[in-house]
């Protein structure tokens, strides 16, 4: 059996582009290209929302990356990063299909970066930011946000926040407890975890019942490391209540959820710390590649639901549940962003996707197909409510467009390469 490394060199990557017209004589080019080109080049000019009717821009979005936080590689650069921005631009173009396409930039300076991807989206329908380091990468997004006209998303912040807060929804039910009343740890401040707190707190989590656990030790108002300049200071201050201090151990008694994206393990998380927490307790190490705790180690603590970011153990928590769904619903509404909202209803459409959950089986995998025109539906109408869309459907017409898309793309790879 060849290696990942032999596959993808006897591939020479992994996407590619082709034409979606027919080209069988000199009339046919003379159509696509000059002279019938000019044609819709001066309707554009005339009005610029038109490019979403003579070209691919509502397909296509850039998938942007300086390289400086690959994975769980770190910064490798932008020539190493591209194996990675190639793989997911087959995931949008599989689950959605999106047309997704890589640009990675060498200079990884903050201002520079938001500079470039601001010249480029003229061509590009929406923006997907990824492995970016953290802080850049909170104030890259939110100036993006403001500033462009179509959608910006970064990954590994919000993707990764509403598959969590899914995962979390039916895990409260599960074990029956109300989001007003439970208390989170969150270990690791990074990308992800930085958005989820936020997140949380907009969606009715109280502020007070997090504890927040960084590389030192819990955020309190004893931290003299964390000053104003800091973009942990924010959190810090809406956070934590009791003003509990100490180490990681420490965060762990009294709590209902743990929810870790810091170094991968195992060993970061010791099973006599899980069973300081309260009763039934939820446990998400999402390290990867290989968790804080094993699940194994964090069931045989006493932790009732465990979720990782891997495909071989239960309940992974998979950023690509969500986001070939946004985009698909953003992109056929033309919208211009993507609102905290639009998470709440994803991840609110991912946990209800099944009738029944089990500890097991908490958020659905990747093969269930049915989730992404599902997803992107519900976003296109969150999008047309919130006045963030230039086109307006119902959502029945959203689900079919989405599903024929996206059915579209996997049968001209199943015809390539078979199912």
């Amino acid at each position: 059996m060849e290696s990942p490394s032999e596959l993808h060199k006897k591939y020479k990557g992994k996407i590619e582009i082709t034409s979606k017209v027919p080209i069988r004589n000199m009339q046919d080019l003379s159509i696509w290209y000059s002279p019938g080109v000019a044609e819709p080049c001066n309707e554009i000019f005339k009005d610029k929302n038109k490019v979403y009717d003579y070209t691919n821009k509502g397909n296509t979005i850039a998938i942007v990356s300086d390289g400086s936080r690959v994975l769980g590689l770190g910064n490798i650069g932008p020539e190493a990063g591209l194996p990675v921005m190639e793989g997911k631009g087959i995931l949008f173009k599989h689950f959605g299909g999106v047309d997704a396409f890589p640009i990675m930039l060498k200079n990884q300076d903050e201002d520079k970066f938001i500079e470039t991807v601001k010249n480029i989206s003229p061509g590009f329908g929406g923006i997907n930011l990824e492995d970016i380091e953290s802080p850049k990468c909170f104030s890259i997004l939110e100036k993006l946000r403001n500033e462009l006209e179509i959608p910006v998303w970064h990954d590994d912040q919000q993707g990764t926040s509403a598959v969590v807060l899914a995962g979390l929804i039916n895990s409260l039910k599960i074990v029956g407890k109300k989001k007003e009343e439970v208390h989170i740890t969150i270990i690791g401040l990074g990308a992800a975890n930085y958005c989820l707190v936020n997140l949380l707190i907009k969606y009715g989590f109280p502020a007070g019942n997090l504890i927040l656990v960084d590389s030192k030790g819990i955020l309190s108002k004893d931290r003299k490391d964390i000053t104003p300049e800091n973009y942990k200071y924010e959190l810090l201050q809406k956070t934590n209540s009791e003003n509990r201090v100490g180490g990681i151990e420490n965060a762990f008694e009294g709590s209902d959820i743990i929810i870790a994206a810091s170094t991968p393990g195992p060993g970061i998380i010791r099973g006599d710390w899980i069973k300081k927490m309260n009763e039934n307790p939820i446990v998400f190490p999402l390290a990867n590649p290989v968790p804080e705790i094993l699940p194994e180690e964090a069931i045989k603590a006493g932790a009732k639901i465990v979720a990782t970011g891997r495909s071989d153990y239960p309940n992974q928590v998979n950023n690509s549940l969500i986001f070939p769904g946004v985009f698909r619903g953003v992109l056929d509404v033309r919208a211009n962003k993507i609102t905290d909202e639009m998470l709440f209803v994803a991840a609110e459409t991912l946990a209800g996707f099944r009738r029944e959950v089990t500890e097991t089986d908490i958020i659905p995998k990747m093969t269930e197909y049915e989730i992404f025109p599902l997803i992107a539906s519900k976003i296109g109408r969150k999008a047309i409510e919130q006045g963030v869309a230039r086109e307006k459907y119902s959502e029945e017409e959203l689900y079919q467009m989405a599903k024929k898309k996206i059915e579209e793309s996997r049968k001209r790879n199943e015809d390539l390469f078979g199912q």
